[in-house]
């Protein structure tokens, strides 16, 4: 799935879902994997990231508001979930997903990789000049078993950053490791957040500690494909694809699958979420934390889940922002067709938006009059590429970015307005691929597909695959043939794929003696989320009996934490620095809805992967 900047990747799902992976950005407007400097003269969003903090998802081109907590003393209501047919996982299904794969031999591994990480800790020194990150932020190391279940074999060095804490030594409480999604983003980032308004008051007390997880950026990284390659431009994106479009969509996702089985060899097998939960219980002993702090956002809400079955008594405090569906039977599939049908609702939601700015940007008084000014700029660069760069898709992937972040509407609606009256410059700007990003677009992209291709069973026929997004795209086109472009490796997948765990059976993992008890985590949603549906956070909310949801009602963007609502915010302070929740649920006022602006603003880094394949027609 894609998921948006802050956030990671999750694929149209992000998972697309940052994918299903992509990612959301803080709100600074940057993405937690792009450097300060990087993101000051980018004009183009960054492909996959998740938003730092998830609540900052990009920064507000508003002023910010003040909402107001309503408490909630009932549970808040998730929106029906469409039924797939087509496709055998479901809710009848999750005993045979109780256990992961290997167990005894990996829970070893792991405890023994854990120990030796405590003994030798990590030594922190000035940051290599590709990490971009300057002082007083500092960089080290973390070697992982690349398996488990040998952890005297080959090993892997992890990246990680920090910033000390800020405040009195005797109000500091450890370090605050933060995942911004994906699977294939970076969180080396992170600790410049700690500058930021939005998140002083937890900066004074924690360490801020980013890392790259196995396989992403410097951390052993995984390529399936030449940058150039990955990165080629203009490429199309049909809404209702021909049945030649779709054979050569079906080539290139074989095509995918061989270079990353070529360029990876045996270790393609071991990118996966559940040695992601693992290598954060090592990083966790390196740093010297008897238990964990976590945020997690995107698909980093969903290994920070699995990490906490796993090792519940190694938990201390964590926050989930923007929360995928953990259901077993969900994970991949399911989850990538709920997300297009979502990014459809999204969609919707701005088109109605610039409807009710005509008068700024006459696009149309109706959202279908939107749409159609869309379709004519579609039809128009499918014809002649803007700028010979932005075709369909790259005009897809732009515009899906409006449903990942309010910061992207006005950009969006304005690019929209100038091309479509003889000035393609702001189309251009926004849509056309950065080359300068090939090599991490690619690097993340084969993250992405390695995790999600390996952790669960995905349809093996092309004709399950065509048959339900042949149906879905007859009421949600936006997204659907976009995404399935994007996880298509999976149905060619060479590999035996694992079990999801079952998320929040701690019986799931095998009898402990002294088991413990899952401390309360905090969870983060927005109710109109595209990239990691609502439904996806009562599921985890519904798992983990001791945990906290807070809504913000009414609000789309991805990624909570840190953006411009104060309610939310002082949520997570309060849990982070405390440990007390608002109770079982909490819901928020939304963020105040974008203005258009008077004039044009940078654009924040967050996005999504590119939808088709690179190279795809």
């Amino acid at each position: 799935m894609r998921a948006a900047a802050l956030y990671g990747i999750l694929g149209p799902l992000s998972l697309s879902l940052a994918m299903s992976a992509l990612l959301a950005t803080p709100a600074t407007g940057r993405p937690l994997a792009a450097s300060t400097a990087r993101a000051a003269t980018t004009a183009t969003a960054s492909n996959r990231s998740a938003p730092a903090p998830a609540g900052a998802a990009g920064a507000p081109l508003t002023a910010p508001a003040s909402p107001t907590a309503r408490s909630a003393s009932a549970a808040p209501v998730a929106p029906a979930a469409p039924a797939w047919s087509s496709w055998s996982g479901s809710p009848a299904s999750a005993a045979t997903a109780a256990a992961p794969p290997g167990d005894a031999a990996a829970a070893r591994g792991v405890a023994l990789a854990a120990r030796r990480a405590a003994e030798r800790g990590i030594v922190f020194r000035r940051c290599p000049r590709a990490e971009a990150l300057a002082a007083p932020i500092t960089c080290g190391k973390v070697s992982v078993p690349l398996d488990y279940a040998r952890p005297g074999g080959k090993h892997i060095a992890l990246t990680v950053s920090r910033i000390r804490a800020t405040g009195p030594k005797a109000r500091r409480q450890g370090a605050l490791v933060y995942n911004p999604g994906g699977p294939g983003a970076s969180g080396m980032a992170f600790p410049e957040y700690a500058a930021e308004g939005a998140f002083r008051r937890v900066a004074a007390a924690y360490d801020f500690v980013g890392y790259a997880p196995r396989g992403v950026g410097r951390s052993a990284p995984l390529s399936c494909q030449r940058p150039s390659a990955y990165a080629k431009a203009p490429t199309s994106s049909p809404p209702h694809p021909s049945a030649a479009f779709k054979r050569r969509l079906v080539a290139r996702a074989r095509a995918y699958v061989r270079g990353c089985v070529r360029r990876a060899g045996r270790a393609l097998a071991h990118y996966t979420t559940l040695n992601n939960a693992r290598d954060l219980e090592v990083l966790r002993a390196a740093l010297g934390q008897r238990r964990l702090t976590f945020v997690g956002a995107s698909y980093g809400t969903y290994y920070g889940a699995v990490y906490a079955t796993l090792f519940p008594g190694r938990v201390r405090r964590m926050v989930f922002d923007s929360v995928v569906n953990p259901a077993p039977w969900r994970i991949w599939y399911r989850d990538n067709l709920d997300q297009s049908v979502s990014f459809e609702r999204r969609w919707r939601d701005w088109r109605r938006w610039v409807a009710r700015h005509h008068a700024v940007y006459h696009l149309g008084t109706t959202e279908h009059r939107v749409l159609a000014s869309y379709e004519r700029a579609r039809r128009r660069v499918g014809h002649k590429p803007a700028g010979g760069v932005v075709g369909t898709a790259q005009l897809q992937s732009a515009f899906l970015r409006t449903g990942y972040n309010d910061a992207y509407w006005d950009p969006a609606a304005r690019a929209l307005a100038a091309y479509l009256h003889g000035d393609p410059e702001p189309l251009i700007a926004l849509a056309a691929p950065d080359p300068a990003q090939a090599a991490d677009d690619e690097n993340g992209n084969a993250v992405y597909t390695a995790v999600e291709c390996n952790d669960a069973p995905w349809p093996r026929t092309w004709a399950a695959w065509n048959r339900d997004n042949t149906a879905l795209a007859r009421r949600a086109p936006f997204e659907t043939w976009d995404n399935v472009a994007m996880n298509l490796p999976c149905a060619f997948w060479p590999l035996k794929p694992g079990r999801p765990l079952d998320v929040g059976n701690l019986e799931a993992v095998g009898p402990r003696t002294g088991r413990v008890a899952l401390p309360p985590v905090l969870l983060l949603s927005a109710e109109r989320d595209a990239a990691t549906p609502y439904a996806g956070a009562k599921e985890l909310w519904h798992r983990l009996p001791g945990s906290s949801l807070v809504t913000e009602r009414k609000a789309g963007t991805h990624g909570v934490w840190g953006g411009p609502n104060d309610c939310v915010n002082r949520h997570v302070d309060t849990y982070l620095l405390t440990g007390r929740t608002p109770g079982r649920s909490a819901s928020c006022a939304p963020r105040p809805e974008p203005a258009p602006l008077p004039a044009p603003a940078p654009l924040p880094e967050s996005g999504k992967q590119p939808a088709a394949i690179p190279g795809t027609p």
